[in-house]
């Protein structure tokens, strides 16, 4: 089997492994639109307040939370990545298996997030949104162009959102638990990805500071491809950036891991 089909195979097998957890995903679909419910009347009263804070209209800022609730899961913004797995294995040690595989680490489990990833939009994702938009007034495109120029950005944001996560999990290859190092990224997730509140808000240099920050490929980005508010291009070669420093990263300290720091269990 050539490489590519294997990895194209890992994506598939995760996506089945996903779609079999078919309580738990209505259960994902019915939180995500609750709390969609919850932020969507907390931004009007907040834009009722001031319009056009943000340089978004209501409209738009409705449509932010819905992206946001079709993004939560899929870019394992608040957990539930394949992080957790990879980085169980490393502290018992059966990433040493991995690394007998005829297969590279980090394709391997890029692989299995993506089939992750594409699972959790499709099926977690793909609801709450479309409840948002047939029951609040949202903005979105007509133009069938900002819509692939939007799936351009959501892709980008996946390999993104991988690269953090990756480079987490690998630090118990030194901790032997990476817990609070994952922890402390999804914190930082929540707040610098715009799922609280679009990046826009921010007062002054901390906006401009977050907005350079990785996490604001996940979902401001995106959204604002979506809302018109950016160049699909200039999006891209942002997000594109920083998935190639994170993927860089990773694959140093995955070398530097392997050959110099010895398995717990191994």
């Amino acid at each position: 089997m050539g490489a590519g089909r294997l990895y194209a195979a890992v994506a598939a097998g995760g996506f089945r492994r996903y779609a079999t957890y078919r309580t738990a995903t209505a259960a994902g679909v019915f939180t995500n639109t609750v709390f969609g419910l919850i932020l969507v009347y907390t931004y009007l009263a907040l834009w009722d307040a001031r319009p056009h804070l943000g340089g978004y209209d209501p409209a738009q800022a409705v449509t932010y939370v819905w992206l946001g609730q079709a993004f939560l899961a899929a870019l394992a913004i608040g957990g539930g990545g394949v992080e957790d797995e990879l980085m169980e294995r490393i502290r018992t040690g059966d990433v040493a298996i991995d690394l007998y595989r005829p297969a590279d680490l980090q394709l391997w489990w890029l692989a299995a997030d993506v089939g992750r990833a594409l699972f959790q939009l499709v099926g977690r994702g793909v609801v709450p949104f479309v409840f948002g938009a047939l029951c609040f007034p949202v903005s979105l495109p007509t133009d069938p162009l900002t819509w692939v120029a939007f799936l351009g950005a959501v892709a980008l944001a996946m390999l993104v959102g991988f690269g953090i996560r990756f480079l987490a999990a690998l630090s118990a290859f030194w901790l032997l638990d990476g817990t609070g190092v994952l922890q402390m990224a999804r914190l930082a997730g929540y707040f610098c990805s715009g799922m609280l509140l679009p990046l826009n808000v921010f007062p002054g240099t901390l906006g401009e500071v977050v907005r350079l920050l990785p996490w604001s490929s996940l979902l401001q980005a995106p959204a604002d491809v979506l809302l018109g508010n950016a160049d699909p291009l200039g999006t891209y070669a942002f997000q594109g950036a920083w998935a190639v420093a994170l993927l860089a990263a990773g694959r140093l300290v995955q070398l530097a891991a392997t050959r110099r720091v010895v398995v717990q269990g191994g």
